[in-house]
């Protein structure tokens, strides 16, 4: 019997490297805060203007990265069935000279 849809989403989502990409995202906006904070400094509250931006765009792009490209693959898989999903092309076949000519020419 089939498992329900929310059982198997679970499964899948604890099998994900969660310490790994939290890890990599740590590091990510600590460097880029430095970055910032060496480049700009701290004077005239263009640090904490520039800080929300920073912010709203490093979660933007975990969120595209981590969320929004994964779910765009599965859904073409599973709702608009196996045509959108690449399709194996067969190897071209090499051409085989005719029987009784020969390749080199005189």
């Amino acid at each position: 019997m089939p498992q329900p849809l929310r059982r198997r989403l679970e499964k899948k989502i604890a099998a994900w490297p969660w310490r790994r990409a939290g890890i990599l995202a740590g590091i990510s906006l600590g460097l880029s805060l430095l970055l910032v904070i060496y480049l700009f400094g701290v004077s005239s509250y263009f640090f904490s203007r520039l800080f929300s931006a920073s912010l709203v765009l490093f979660w933007l792009l975990a969120l595209t990265s981590f969320a929004i490209v994964p779910f765009i693959t599965w859904a073409t898989g599973h709702w608009f069935g196996p045509r959108w999903q690449a399709a194996p092309q067969p190897a071209p076949r090499s051409r085989r000279p005719a029987p009784g000519h020969s390749s080199a020419r005189s």
